[in-house]
């Protein structure tokens, strides 16, 4: 589940890309210098990839923290480090 601060941060986040996909769209349909919507795709998966560091510290704050507590993370950290290995691709 997850927490209040960390789904609003995310959306706030998600919010701010969308603008910027809107924004990319336009550069494609305008005609604009291929680099500079290159570079503005790079910043967008930048800024997805930020989102996902976000939900996953929220993940381990809440979920992993609890499972260490509860004698159950095997499982969890399991499922982590599966995660951060398709993140880091």
């Amino acid at each position: 589940m997850v927490e209040e601060s960390v789904k609003t941060n995310a959306l706030a986040r998600l919010k701010k890309i969308e603008g910027q996909i809107r924004g990319i769209q336009k550069m494609i349909e305008n005609g604009r210098y291929c680099i500079d919507i290159i570079n503005q795709i790079s910043a967008a998966r930048k800024a997805l990839y930020m989102v996902s560091l976000v939900v996953m510290k929220g993940h381990l704050e809440i979920c992993v923290s609890d499972a260490i507590h509860s004698g159950d993370s095997s499982e969890k950290i399991n499922e982590l480090i599966d995660t951060l290995y398709r993140v880091a691709k």
